[in-house]
């Protein structure tokens, strides 16, 4: 009997937050035409029933702050909500759709990056009226990635599971991840935090990555990963000298709260004495476990800077050619041929394109392959062809380079060799390197693909393509855009 009742008190508290967050969306500056809040069916939808059975399980309130954290490898998003006992809990964790660029920060725009890092959501940043049914903006570039200097906008979690940089999800999911955004605003919320990685900050993960020229970045932010582990709830963040600071407080003497600046010097401050031991024992354990792993010989994780982005595996296994890239299970063809049976979370919709190779990286690295000569299967046959005497000093001067070894073989034999040999010591050409450089890429890269893929497939922005991508286009590697795909509707996006 409490399922009307509690459906009705969402959908009445729905509008009434949508009243408040209409106010700070026009307070924060955006235009003033914008379709109302109160007005808009998709932002006003209640959280379904089965969340809020989910909260009451878990002694959690409806309107309780959230904390989101994001993880690519793993193409996961998790929403932890505060219970009444003041820690955060996780409440659900949702498959990525699709997120592009590569493991890493983003640095600077148009590199189809998603942003890495400590971000902050505030009511201005909800967007109900996206071009990708909703969605939020990261808040990228935040203090310390405006401090090193680095470019971009529009970063967005949003619906249509297609991204250009973005954390793409079905709109089904962005529709619950809205709504719990906007009812946390509404029990007094300020600002949501926003935790993105490039993997969880496992020791396994660290070993794995260890090689990577991200890593200095990735343990900054493992200091934060791990305060929030250890504490389970949000930890203050705070930039000076070009990094992150984590729960800083003003020292013992200090008069007043330390002032921080991402490009400046640190001001004097302390970390919570049991924060600092809980965070410091927590480290040891993982720096030990790291340890063991890389003296056993843990394998270095290949970097594949030819993939763009990756999809979770749940939806990889729903549409024609799926891979999920760079996300966990690329190469578990099994694994996808049996999650194809099971229930999809959301609407794939028909233009959604799976992680493929960038063809103009994987030229350029076809480019720099070395070519290694195969050894001929068969010994050729030599046919002596000796210069006659009679040429004017050609006998004299072939033999003498042959004693010293500087001779070429045609000056004393010809060479017969098998067509098997000849095929393997020719020469990679350019189309050849590239071919092997993207099979190496891409698994049966060169299969048959399927006409809706490569209809639907996304085009990459201008600016992220090589200057000679143009001029050297593969067949193929252009698809039509389609007048709903993504990249047609970005700028109707504001």
């Amino acid at each position: 009997m409490w399922g009307p009742v509690l459906i009705s008190s969402s959908l009445a508290r729905a509008l009434l937050a949508s009243v408040a967050l209409t106010a700070s969306v026009l307070l924060a500056g955006c235009d003033s035409d914008q379709i109302s809040l109160a007005n808009n069916a998709k932002a006003n939808q209640p959280v379904p029933p089965k969340l809020i059975a989910a909260m009451n399980e878990k002694d959690m309130d409806l309107q309780s702050p959230i904390l989101v954290r994001l993880f690519k490898q793993e193409a996961e998003l998790e929403v932890w909500k505060q219970t009444r006992s003041g820690q955060f809990a996780l409440l659900k964790t949702y498959p990525i759709c699709r997120w592009s660029g590569d493991l890493g920060p983003k640095v600077r725009e148009g590199d189809r990056q998603a942003p890495e890092g400590f971000y902050s959501i505030n009511p201005s940043q909800m967007n109900p009226q996206s071009a990708y049914y909703l969605s939020f903006n990261t808040g990228y570039p935040n203090a310390f990635d405006r401090a090193l200097g680095r470019t971009g906008s529009q970063l967005m979690v949003h619906g249509d599971c297609s991204s250009r940089g973005c954390y793409a999800m079905t709109d089904e999911q962005i529709a619950e991840i809205y709504s719990l955004g906007r009812e946390s605003f509404f029990g007094g919320q300020k600002a949501f935090q926003l935790q993105a990685y490039p993997f969880r900050m496992t020791p396994v993960n660290m070993a794995k990555h260890r090689n990577n020229p991200n890593m200095a970045f990735w343990k900054m932010i493992k200091e934060g990963y791990d305060h929030f582990e250890v504490t389970r709830q949000e930890p203050k963040v705070d930039f000076c000298e070009k990094k992150y600071v984590f729960d800083a407080v003003k020292a013992p003497d200090a008069r007043r709260e330390p002032v921080f600046d991402a490009a400046a010097k640190c001001p004097a401050y302390v970390i919570p004495e049991e924060i600092q031991q809980a965070v410091r024992e927590k480290q040891q354990q993982d720096e030990a476990q790291y340890a063991r792993l890389v003296a056993k010989g843990t394998p270095v994780a290949r970097m594949n800077t030819g993939i763009d982005g990756g999809m979770n595996k749940v939806f990889a296994a729903k549409i024609p050619d799926g891979n999920t890239g760079l996300s966990d299970g690329s190469s578990d063809g099994q694994s996808l041929s049996l999650l194809a049976l099971s229930k999809a979370p959301g609407t794939i919709p028909s233009t959604v394109n799976p992680p493929k190779p960038n063809l103009a990286q994987a030229a350029a690295a076809a480019q720099e392959e070395p070519v290694v000569a195969v050894p001929a299967q068969a010994a050729p046959t030599r046919v002596a062809a000796a210069t006659p005497a009679t040429q004017s000093g050609g006998s004299f001067f072939s033999n003498l380079a042959r004693k010293m070894g500087v001779g070429s073989a045609d000056t004393t034999a010809t060479a017969s060799p098998s067509p098997a040999a000849t095929a393997s010591t020719t020469p990679a050409t350019a189309a050849s390197r590239l071919k092997a450089a993207v099979t190496r890429i891409v698994p049966h890269h060169d299969a048959p693909k399927s006409v809706a893929a490569a209809k639907h497939a996304e085009p990459k922005p201008a600016e992220a393509a090589a200057p000679a991508a143009a001029s050297t286009q593969m067949a193929g590697a252009a698809p039509v855009v389609q007048s709903s795909s993504f990249d047609s509707r970005f700028s109707a996006m504001k």
